[in-house]
């Protein structure tokens, strides 16, 4: 089975998809059209040098949608997945990647998506923290045990989580986890507890968005974040888009379940190379590799 993925907030940088605006007409034209729905040129900011306005979640988001976009679409030839899935944002772009919404469509609900998230971000200080080496179960008992907002927002990889929450919260529990063991308890430059109830605000717009978007049959499954199983009923694909932006993104048994399904190769669609490592540190036997290096 191969499987193409998407990344999602983090895989960013600057000057990405400058290649591909200057060397192919078609992707310069998919770029300005982005522009245009946007309202802004946010290719002004991509291409350009302004790292920490790159870093802002509204332009992050439909920065990274674009890039990814651009990609699958000038690759239509190499683009045959036998099912596709991307790390929270990266659902939205494995969605339109995989037919089940248009390229427009995506962009409106990404963008709106972003703006909804970062105005929940601004209602409190929180953060998000990296916890390398530990067991899960352990990361899992001290958000439990936390006295304010915290969770375990990403399961990445084995040993390998990001928790979210408040800022006062995320603090006292990188101190813990490191006494408890952990390599790494790195606080994240992200302003804001993306995938956990702080995100609760944001619900309302993102469903009312999703539900006024037209989705159709797609052309294969999409593993989805919120269980790590595949899909393909548009009603329940609705649902756990929206219920994605306050519950965890279990990419880990998302990968696990893709194996137990006959994983064999894994294509990443997007800037980075985030996904491929994570799949190559949980199964070494999986072919991985980027679908930008097969078009450039």
């Amino acid at each position: 089975m191969n499987v193409f993925v998407f990344p999602g907030q983090g895989s960013q940088h600057l000057g990405m998809g400058a290649d591909l605006y200057n060397s192919n007409r078609k992707a310069q034209q998919i770029f300005e059209d982005a522009n245009e729905i946007l309202g802004f040129k946010i290719t002004d900011i991509m291409f350009g040098e302004d790292q920490e306005a790159l870093k802002q979640t509204n332009i992050t988001q439909p920065a990274i949608y674009i890039h990814s976009m651009v990609i699958a679409l000038i690759a239509d030839k190499f683009f045959k997945p036998n099912a596709v899935a991307g790390h929270s944002l990266g659902e939205f772009t494995a969605l339109a990647a995989a037919n089940y919404i248009s390229f427009e469509d995506g962009l409106r609900l990404v963008h709106k998506r972003a703006i909804a998230m970062q105005e929940a971000c601004e209602k409190t200080e929180s953060s998000m923290a990296a916890i390398v080496g530990l067991d899960d179960k352990i990361v899992e008992d001290v958000c439990l045990q936390s006295e304010e907002i915290l969770v375990a927002a990403n399961y990445n990889c084995p040993g390998q989580i990001v928790i979210s929450g408040t800022t006062k919260a995320i603090n006292i529990a990188c101190n813990k986890l490191t006494e408890l063991g952990a390599r790494r308890a790195l606080i994240l430059p992200v302003r804001g507890a993306f995938h956990s109830p702080l995100m609760k605000s944001a619900e309302e717009s993102l469903s009312k968005a999703i539900n006024n978007t037209q989705f159709k049959e797609g052309t294969c499954p999409i593993y989805q974040n919120i269980t790590g199983m595949p899909y393909t009923d548009i009603e329940e694909i609705k649902q756990n888009l929206v219920n994605q932006l306050t519950n965890s993104v279990k990419w880990t048994q998302t990968m696990e379940n893709m194996k137990l399904d006959g994983l064999t190769s894994v294509t990443e669609v997007g800037p980075g190379k985030v996904l491929q490592g994570l799949f190559k540190r949980t199964s070494r036997d999986t072919e991985t590799k980027s679908l930008h290096q097969l078009i450039v």
